[in-house]
């Protein structure tokens, strides 16, 4: 049972952040739209690099760098343009409301779900922090840990469902379209300085 609280606030540690998954998670809560696919996708792949992790496949990461390299490069490419999206989605207030948020027909399910897929995978961050550190971190465990690693998925599990379905919570405030503008504008400054840094790790 330490172990597993121990994992649980391991895993809420590194995954309770604003960031550019945490930021699409919530925004789709608010639209109330999609929003079970996107938290199962980010809770299910949380779920398979937190096992990665503790299985013990940080060792490999940690030992050819040009893996994360290469989702550096294709990470900030994408997260580039989602912030011009939200950017565009920003300047055009008419179309903002909560049924109505800045797209003339309901997002398809196989675009939003490609999103946050993307987000998950294209981001080094998450291997570093799910595979690399959290599976270093389990190894001190020993045999329990597995169990260390259970606490950390349960984190994400809560986490993802609370985000994407709390974020219902604040529809009166998004009732009003500078409230979305903001929204999308934070948004887009988060992703273009995720970006910025994965760029700039490339040269560190």
């Amino acid at each position: 049972m330490t172990s597993l609280l121990a994992g649980l606030a391991f895993g809420l540690s590194l995954i309770v952040a604003i960031g550019a998954q945490n930021a699409f998670v919530l925004r789709v809560g608010l639209t109330r739209r999609q929003v079970l696919p996107v938290v199962a996708v980010c809770a299910i792949s949380d779920l398979a690099l937190i096992g990665a992790g503790v299985a013990g496949l940080g060792v490999l990461v940690d030992r050819h760098p040009a893996v994360l390299t290469v989702a550096r490069i294709a990470g900030a490419a994408f997260l580039t343009g989602y912030a011009v999206l939200a950017i565009r989605r920003a300047v055009r207030p008419a179309a903002l409301s909560v049924e109505d948020t800045g797209v003339a027909r309901p997002p398809r399910l196989a675009g939003t779900v490609g999103t946050a897929l993307a987000l998950t995978w294209l981001n080094p961050h998450v291997y570093l922090d799910t595979v690399v550190l959290l599976g270093s971190v389990a190894a001190g465990y020993g045999e329990l840990r597995w169990w260390f690693g259970a606490g950390a998925m349960l984190g994400s599990l809560l986490w993802f469902t609370a985000l994407g379905y709390g974020a219902r919570l604040l529809t009166p405030l998004f009732a009003r379209p500078r409230a979305w503008r903001v929204l999308d504008g934070v948004i887009a400054a988060v992703m273009l300085a995720i970006a910025a840094g994965l760029l700039l790790g490339l040269r560190g």
